[in-house]
Parts: structure tokens; C-alpha cells; sequence
């Protein structure tokens, strides 16, 4: 199956990608999927709903730039603050372009992703709004970037998601490149083991840089050795598209913007580190030259094509899911998401919730551009 690149702009998305202390009883980043009515009313009580904003413009200047800068420093995450499974909103939060709670607006991740990496504006916004409708607090318009601390009071129980960013298999996926998958039991720390199959075959593959050849093949690898080992490895949804993005980003947006020759540049191990493990800019360090989503993805893909399927029955079981989309089929990708994740974690919002359900949904359907025959679904109604 070979792609054209049209398919792929909108997939190229962050795993990529306030100081706010809350104590309620439910906290403000819990998500409020699957609650009733009365539920959400109970859970909500004691702090404010919000009105969400629309999503913030494009950068008014959109060039190469020092971002470890001196309003910009590295500071280590306090107790209690919140970091997960994405390096780079890791790296964001350490330097203050985000919270260094960890606990973010999807206006706040949307501009921080674009200032501090360059992360381009409709990317971006696909990205945020896509997590934040499955992971995120709706009515008070905040997400974790990782998980709950020890003040997020106690679980409002199933089928509710409580997790931000590191609840499995709505956003998250198996087959990180240095994170293990959930079935190991922690998804979102850095994991050596995987970082230094990263170091081995940006050396086999790019003589001890990432670049576009060792994406493809440490893709495949990660594939692989997740239907071997992993029992319930699943490559459906919206992971089968977040996976081939991601395998970008190191080299598209985590190499120095001074370094314009982007296809044929590489991130060195240092600094692959630094970003990887310590959620810490290298010395120096400039964004992207130019707005980018990652480059290469068509790439990645052709080299090792495969279609979205899971293990069945334990390891190497992998079985095609004839109804799952594919990069073929974009328009069906959204609307999977909606019928079978979104609608599944809200299925009768009332009130507020249904009011910022339609506002959200909205934004995301926008930052997914233009998809031929791809009218935009209502599940909840209009305002």
C-alpha cells in the first residue's frame, strides 16, 4: 500500500505534545467522559465552568529561534508536578512554555508547541483537540499532560477517564520509541531499554544520528516486537497514525533550527537525551526554522507498510481490522473517532459539558483542513 502525501498532513501529531493545585474531590484535569448528567453537575461542583476560546493564531513570526533562552530556562519539575509520555510537551513544561504543573489549557499546549518547537498551527490544534476531547476536563477546559498526582482526590469510577495523557489506547499508544507499552505496567516513563534500541540503530542506520532511514527502520522494529511480545499489542485508531508521526519529530523538530538542510539532517545522542529522558533543551537551542508537522512520514511508512490490525488471541496474533482506517481513508479516521471513542466516553452530555463537547469538536473538525466528501458530524447537536 503506497500513500500520497496529502493523506498524511494531518497525522503528523504529538504523543508529540497554570500552576494549579486542586483538591476537590474530582480533579479539574480528570476527564469527564462517561458520566451522567447528574454525575457531571455532582463532579463539577466547587469550581468554574469555562467558556472555551477558539484556538490561538498562527505565530507572528514563524522563523528559527533561540527557545533556550533566558526567560526560558531549565527548572526541574517540583514535587507533585506532572509530566507523561510525550518528550516534547516535557521539555515545554521544564521551561516554563508551558506549566510547570504539568496541567495545561488546550489554547496554552497549542502555544506552547508552536513557540517552543515550531509544531504547525493546524497540527497543533489537530493534536491538542484530539487528546483533550478523550482525556481532558471539558467543562473546566484543562488537561494533563501525564497522569493524576496524589491530590486528585479519589476515581469517579468506570467508564470515566481520569488519566490525562497517559490513559491507554484513546490517544496513547503501544510501540513508543523510548517508552514501553501498558501492558508492561508504565507507558509514559522514560525507558531505557527502548532509548538504547534508539542508540543502536541510529548507529547501525544513521552512523550515531536519527535520521529519516533509521525512523523507518526503528518503526518497524518497535511494530514488530510489539506483536511478539506484547499480547494485546494494538495498532488501530488513532494510534496507527500517531506512531508514523511521531518516528518525525526527532529529526523535523528536535534537531537545531540553525540546521537548515532538514532531509538530510540527524539528532545526535546527546541531545536526543537531554529532550528523551530529561525533558531538557540542548545548550542553545533554536526551534524548527520554518513551521513543520514532520516531514518524511510517507516515508516511513512506504519502507515497512502495514495495515492497522491487533494480536487476537497473545503474541503473533496480529489480525487485520478490515474496518479500521487507514491513511487511505481519512475522513474515516474521523469519524471513528467520534462514533467510536468520543461518543462511547459522552454518550448523552447535557448542559455545559454538551455545549463545550460541540465547541471542541468543532475547533478539531477545523484543524483537520479540508478532506474531500468529509462533511463534519454532529453527534450532540448544534448551538
Amino acid at each position: 500500500m503506497r500513500l500520497n502525501s496529502s493523506f498524511l498532513q494531518f497525522y503528523a501529531l504529538l504523543i508529540a505534545l497554570s500552576s494549579v493545585s486542586v483538591t476537590f474531590a474530582f480533579p479539574a484535569y480528570g476527564s469527564l467522559g462517561g458520566l451522567s448528567a447528574r454525575q457531571v453537575e455532582a463532579a463539577t461542583a466547587g469550581f468554574p465552568a469555562v467558556l472555551p476560546p477558539g484556538p490561538p493564531p498562527p505565530l507572528t513570526f514563524s522563523g528559527a529561534k533561540l527557545v533556550n533562552d533566558k526567560a526560558h530556562p531549565y527548572k526541574a519539575p517540583r514535587p507533585g508536578d506532572i509530566r507523561g509520555p510525550c518528550p516534547g510537551l516535557n521539555t515545554l513544561a521544564n521551561h516554563g512554555y508551558l506549566p510547570s504543573s504539568g496541567v495545561a489549557t488546550p489554547a496554552q499546549i497549542i502555544t506552547a508547541t508552536q513557540e517552543g518547537f515550531n509544531f504547525a498551527p493546524g497540527a497543533a490544534r489537530f493534536a491538542t483537540y484530539s487528546a483533550h476531547l478523550v482525556d481532558g476536563n471539558l467543562v473546566t477546559d484543562l488537561l494533563s499532560i501525564g497522569g493524576k498526582t496524589a491530590k486528585t482526590g479519589p476515581d469517579t469510577g468506570a467508564p470515566a477517564i481520569i488519566g490525562g495523557l497517559n490513559t491507554h489506547s484513546v490517544f496513547e499508544g503501544d510501540a513508543s520509541m523510548t517508552r514501553a507499552d501498558f501492558h508492561w505496567g508504565d507507558n509514559h516513563s522514560f525507558n531505557q531499554t527502548q532509548f538504547d534500541l534508539f542508540v543502536e540503530y541510529s548507529n547501525k542506520y544513521g552512523g550515531g544520528l536519527y535520521n529519516l532511514t533509521v525512523a523507518a527502520e526503528l518503526r518497524h522494529r518497535r511494530i514488530q516486537d510489539g506483536i511478539a511480545t506484547n499480547p494485546e499489542f494494538d495498532l488501530t485508531a488513532i494510534r496507527f497514525f500517531t506512531a508514523f508521526g511521531e518516528s518525525s519529530f526527532p529529526y523535523s523538530m528536535f534537531v537545531d533550527g540553525r540546521i537548515t538542510e532538514r532531509a538530510t539532517a540527524g539528532l545526535d545522542m546527546t541531545n536526543a537525551t537531554l529532550i528523551f529522558r530529561d525533558g531538557k533543551y540542548p545548550k542553545d537551542f533554536w526551534r524548527a526554522p520554518e513551521p513543520t508537522s514532520g516531514f518524511g512520514i510517507i516515508d516511513i511508512f512506504n519502507a515497512h507498510p502495514i495495515k492497522p490490525g491487533r494480536n487476537e488471541n497473545g503474541v503473533n496474533t496480529y489480525t487485520v481490522d478490515p474496518d479500521a482506517a487507514d491513511f487511505s481513508t481519512p475522513c474515516k479516521r474521523y469519524t471513528d473517532f467520534l462514533s467510536k471513542t468520543v461518543v462511547k466516553l459522552y454518550p448523552n452530555p447535557t448542559g455545559v459539558l454538551r455545549r463545550n463537547l460541540i465547541l471542541n469538536l468543532g475547533f478539531l473538525y477545523d484543524a483537520q483542513g479540508v478532506i474531500p466528501d468529509c462533511p463534519q458530524v454532529f453527534p450532540y447537536g448544534q448551538l
